[in-house]
């Protein structure tokens, strides 16, 4: 089924692939085009980027802390995650396809898929976390 490209969904395409480094959430994704685009409404990006990321066009990471982040790349990969401001980026590791049958299901579970955040400190919020104990 040919999936119509909307002006819109367009540019919300267009947002996530300039704002890719910074893995965007929503509501960056929708000041990026609300900034270039005034009067698109917040509730029409954010329901088309739930239909993008239904649709494969982009990726939607749901991150242990809130809010979710959504990717360009579609690819299988890792992220990492500060635990201090939230920010992801991609892990420089390779994507491991054979992990999941590493792992023995119990109860009859059948794994279908893995994604993993690693989950750590920035290092811009490393620097400011020794800046202020050097501080004291």
């Amino acid at each position: 089924m040919k999936i119509r490209n909307t002006r819109q969904r367009q540019l919300i395409l267009d947002a996530v692939k300039s704002l890719h480094a910074k893995h965007p959430t929503a509501e960056e994704i929708y000041s990026h085009i609300e900034s270039v685009n005034p009067g698109i409404g917040r509730a029409t990006v954010y329901r088309n980027l739930s239909f993008l990321s239904e649709a494969g066009h982009i990726l939607k990471i749901e991150t242990p802390i809130p809010p979710d982040r959504f990717d360009d790349t579609l690819a299988p990969h890792y992220h990492m995650q500060c635990r201090v401001c939230g920010e992801i980026c991609d892990a420089d590791i390779e994507y491991m396809r054979d992990i999941e049958s590493r792992v023995k299901p119990t109860d009859g579970f059948i794994i279908e898929s893995h994604d993993i955040t690693f989950k750590g400190i920035c290092r811009k919020c490393h620097e400011n976390i020794v800046r202020e104990d050097n501080a004291e």
